[in-house]
């Protein structure tokens, strides 16, 4: 009895199997992985089962995940020669596993190495007072140089944080003197312009007062009576203006 040629080429595949040993990998779904046949790249495979031959393929497993880099404290010396201390976090995921595999030995070394001198020659670039006020612009230019110069390694700089930049006991000292100085000078200004406000308002007020004789009478009259009710033990006689003006004209006489 002949048997029917799909039957055959099951038990052939099953002889095959059972004389040639194999390999079975299962990846996870954020997992891909990178097969190479004798030496060479033959694709990426994944997620779910993965059979390879021994000894002629093998495979290197990429997470896909988002990866968190904590970058190291740096010491920059910023433009105005001002040494701070400096760390980071960078945001990070593979987007093309075999470049990340091919392109580089170790792209995590080799991002971190990237990021710790990128932070440091941004850094560099601006002063003191950009560092502190600026933080925001300074995370995007380092996420951009990153991403560009990380793009031949098929990953992808989704975000720059820097975390602390910290002084010396010195420099926190010195600012602080800096900063005092700077709410003294204002504070002087503010008193200057008021008193030159307030100095302008008097003339104006004496000019108005000057052109009406009961003006002056009311006003008198009202010093009067902010004095008498001070507890004081000053006296206090009334002084009429038209003896002011009596003894004006005799003067010129």
């Amino acid at each position: 009895m002949f048997l029917d040629i799909p039957v055959i080429i099951i038990y052939a595949a099953a002889l095959l199997i059972a004389i040639l040993p194999i390999s079975i990998r299962i990846l996870r779904e954020y997992e891909r992985g990178v097969v190479f046949t004798l030496g060479r790249f033959t694709g990426v495979k994944g997620p779910g089962l993965i059979i390879l031959i021994p000894f002629i393929q093998q495979m290197v497993k990429v997470d896909l995940r988002i990866v968190v880099l904590d970058v190291p404290t740096q010491d920059v010396i910023s433009h105005d020669n001002v040494s701070v201390h400096v760390n980071a976090v960078v945001y990070f995921r593979v987007l093309e596993p075999q470049k990340a595999i091919i392109q580089v030995e170790d792209y995590l070394v080799a991002t971190s190495q990237l990021a710790q001198t990128t932070l440091r020659s941004v850094l560099g670039g601006h002063e003191l007072d950009e560092m502190l006020a600026e933080r925001e612009k300074l995370n995007y230019d380092i996420q951009e140089i990153l991403d560009k110069q990380t793009d031949a390694w098929g990953i992808k700089i989704s975000n720059v944080e820097i975390k602390h930049i910290d002084l010396d006991e010195s420099m926190v000292r010195a600012i602080a003197k800096q900063a005092e100085a700077e709410r003294e000078r204002r504070a002087k200004v503010i008193n200057a312009k008021g008193e030159l406000e307030a100095s302008k308002n008097l003339l104006a007020a004496a000019e108005k007062l000057s052109q009406n004789d009961l003006g002056i009478q009311l006003r008198y009259l009202q010093t009067m009576s902010d004095i008498s009710n001070d507890k004081t033990n000053t006296l206090i006689f009334p002084f009429p203006t038209d003896l002011g003006k009596f003894l004006k004209g005799t003067a010129k006489e």
